[in-house]
């Protein structure tokens, strides 16, 4: 377990003087679009689903708030609901080669233990970074077999909200190897909710920071965990994984911040469609297509892709929609876009959509396939009614690290979030973005969202 150990030992001394000012900006720029999610999905299905759990079994009060209300509770609930709501309309972050979407398990217990230990924002900073730091390297370790089956938010998101948490506890080496250990054993999420249309993406997520958060409290008050969690011959990766690579571990510690190779989602959908919708909107701009012109669409897709897209023929819910590679494709030749407003309009009632949904297919390709999960290409074939045929490629889809959104942009991209969940009120979004941008200086995180 040297890995294991080596990933303990950077945890536990890590500072926040340690982390480069690129490494900071990035992680508040993060946090403002982890937190413009977790405002959109108010009052959107299965969102009072959660709260009204929260309410029933938790705290008429508390040090920790729920974003979408602006309840207080315990920390515990307030991560629940809040990593719940931040999965929803599919806008958080995701981090290429561990497929980790990090924002929405590692926020929601970083902020709920933090208003309820009383820590500064600087304290929420590195602890944030402790938690997509450790997170992304354990994705990378149980690797792409591990994705195929297991949805890897929930399962390593576990282990990266815990490692957060311990952070803001102080936790020395052996109490993070603990840690680990109880968050680990904990880990779960499987991918076969997409067959039904179920909501289980949302449960995922709210329990895998609850459960992070659960181990951290047990943790520093004596709760021992398994000390190979990891490694072990019956650990995660013995259970979860036929490729994984221990050495990702321990990858650059230090050196290599993998916070920054996070991406923005520009489109409201399952991240795997993005290279193809960026590959099909420049195709149809730069050629003057219109939808009706369209024969056929292939897209030249990795496995993982059709792993996940695959299992969506007909969306049965707009969430679902998002899941799907034609309605993704649709949205994009009829409206030109694929975000908030065209999947709650159109994805599921437009015609137009759903007959270029029904001339998409996706196709692995070997070139894609072998970039991937480092690299997320996008390669769209189409076909004209008339015997055209076009082609487009895409290497860097909008919001990754070399074409990422700029503050100015991940500014609009929060105001529209807000205004999605009906809340028009540009001031109290643009009093909301300069809290964040000011974060560094906060000493009061129990006023920050109110």
């Amino acid at each position: 377990m040297n890995h294991t150990k080596a990933l303990a030992a950077f945890l536990a001394r890590l500072h926040y003087d340690d982390l480069p000012e690129a490494v900071l900006a990035r992680t508040e720029d993060l946090f403002l679009d982890w937190l413009g999610s977790s405002l959109a999905s108010k009052g959107a299905h299965p969102i009072p689903l959660f709260e009204r759990y929260a309410a029933m079994m938790g705290p008429d009060g508390g040090s920790s708030g729920i974003l979408v209300s602006g309840r207080r509770t315990s920390a515990y609930f307030a991560a629940l609901v809040n990593a719940a709501s931040s999965h929803l309309v599919e806008q958080d972050d995701l981090h290429n080669s561990s497929v980790l979407h990090p924002a929405t398990v590692v926020f929601p217990a970083a902020l709920a233990a933090a208003q309820d230990l009383g820590k500064s924002g600087r304290e929420l900073l590195l602890a944030s970074v402790a938690g997509y730091e450790a997170g992304i390297r354990i994705g990378e370790f149980l690797g792409r077999s591990h994705y195929r089956i297991f949805h890897t938010t929930a399962t390593v998101g576990t282990l990266a909200a815990a490692v957060a948490v311990g952070k803001l506890m102080n936790f020395d080496q052996a109490q993070f190897i603990n840690l680990l250990g109880s968050a680990g054993t904990q880990a779960a999420g499987l991918w076969e909710f997409l067959r039904d249309a179920a909501d289980s993406k949302q449960l995922h997520t709210a329990k895998a920071a609850a459960d992070g958060l659960l181990a951290a409290y047990l943790t520093a008050d004596g709760l021992t965990g398994a000390r190979n969690i990891l490694e072990g011959d019956q650990g995660m990766a013995a259970g979860m994984s036929s490729d994984a690579r221990p050495a990702c571990l321990s990858d650059r510690l230090g050196s290599r911040w993998a916070l920054l190779e996070t991406s923005f989602k520009f489109h409201a959908s399952c991240r795997h469609t993005h290279p193809a919708a960026d590959a099909l909107l420049e195709l149809m701009q730069r050629e003057a297509l219109q939808h009706d012109q369209i024969a056929s669409i292939t897209t030249r897709v990795h496995q993982a892709a059709i792993d996940v897209l695959g299992r969506v023929d007909v969306p049965q819910t707009v969430h679902q929609a998002k899941f799907s590679m034609g309605a993704v494709l649709g949205l994009i030749a009829v409206h030109g876009k694929a975000g908030l407003p065209e999947f709650d309009q159109f994805a599921l009632t437009d015609p137009n959509v759903a007959a270029v949904r029904e001339k998409t297919r996706m196709q692995l390709d070997a070139e894609v396939d072998d970039a991937y999960p480092q690299r997320w290409l996008g390669r769209v074939d189409v076909c004209t009614l008339d015997g055209r045929e076009f082609t487009a490629a895409i290497d860097e889809p909008k919001g990754d690290p070399g074409n990422t959104l700029s503050r100015p942009e991940l500014e609009d991209k929060f105001q529209r979030l807000l205004a999605f969940a009906g809340d028009t009120d540009t001031r109290r979004a643009s009093a909301l973005i300069d809290r964040v941008w000011k974060l560094r200086a906060t000493t009061d995180l129990i006023g920050l969202t109110e």
